[in-house]
């Protein structure tokens, strides 16, 4: 695992800014001109900040400039020669000419751009205004917490494009929603209002863009209240439960208890 941020030149490369503040780390996607719109290299930089947290991040929050979360892939970035490419950018018309090797591998890495904020040793909260669009939509589904302004609009476009959602958004979608209901937004690619998504599960909310910011901190203070430890073994019962068997789920119940009760004991002896 790198041990190294990435500097001001690569995080701008992937239109990006990066904050860390103690235990708050903020990830904002910054291309607001074009709606933060994202690249395989906004893609591999997210994946770079992943590998290189620093331990001691309790919560990550993920939110867009300008007023919209991101909408989705730039898709002059589909086109060969597209504008995006002539740019200097990694183009995902690029993967047409591949292999297919060479194609899971690439679309592979931009994945990691969004699996690593599923890791239970932080929280971590997307803060969706405007429009979250593809891509944009996918990332926020990659966030443990999604915290919707009242003008949020979610939108899986990829169907309407021929393509499939493949950054990591359709497993997070139906635990959320359910499949019947995650077929029918994935099929029809249709917009989500705010109000739909907190009421079918996808996210808290709806909350007044002018109160966002205050939300967004409380939130973070309510997260951060609790003794770490306690909060990433809870996030790590809760991510895997779906999955596994109660007797299974009973003994890793048991065995995080007793390592806190362990930690808890050493406190109170110390």
């Amino acid at each position: 695992m790198s041990t190294d941020l990435p500097d001001a030149d690569r995080l701008a490369a992937g239109r990006l800014r990066l904050a860390v503040d103690g235990v708050l780390a903020t990830i904002t996607l910054d291309k607001p001109e074009a709606r933060n719109a994202q690249t395989p290299t906004t893609w591999r930089v997210l994946a770079e900040i992943g590998a290189a947290l620093p331990a001691d991040v309790r919560v990550v929050v993920v939110r867009g400039a300008g007023g919209t979360f991101s909408a989705g892939l730039d898709r002059t970035l589909l086109t060969p020669g597209g504008s995006g490419a002539s740019g200097g950018q990694e183009s995902v018309a690029d993967l047409l000419t591949a292999s297919d090797e060479e194609m899971s591998a690439a679309i592979d890495a931009y994945q990691r751009g969004f699996t690593w904020l599923r890791d239970p040793r932080f929280v971590s909260v997307a803060v969706v205004e405007g429009h979250a669009i593809g891509a944009g939509f996918q990332l926020a589904l990659s966030c443990d917490l999604v915290l919707a302004a009242d003008d949020a609009r979610f939108c899986m476009k990829e169907t309407a494009l021929g393509l499939v959602p493949d950054l990591t958004g359709t497993k997070p979608l139906v635990e959320r929603v359910g499949y019947p209901r995650a077929l029918e937004i994935c099929a029809t690619a249709r917009t989500v209002g705010a109000e739909e998504a907190a009421r079918i599960g996808l996210a808290l909310g709806p909350v007044p863009a002018a109160e966002l910011d205050g939300a967004v901190a409380e939130l973070v203070t309510a997260l951060t209240a609790a003794l770490p430890d306690a909060v990433r073994e809870t996030t790590a019962l809760l991510l895997g439960a779906a999955e596994r068997d109660l007797e299974t789920q009973r003994r890793l119940e048991r065995e995080a208890q007793t390592r806190r009760f362990r930690e808890l004991a050493g406190l109170m002896g110390g």
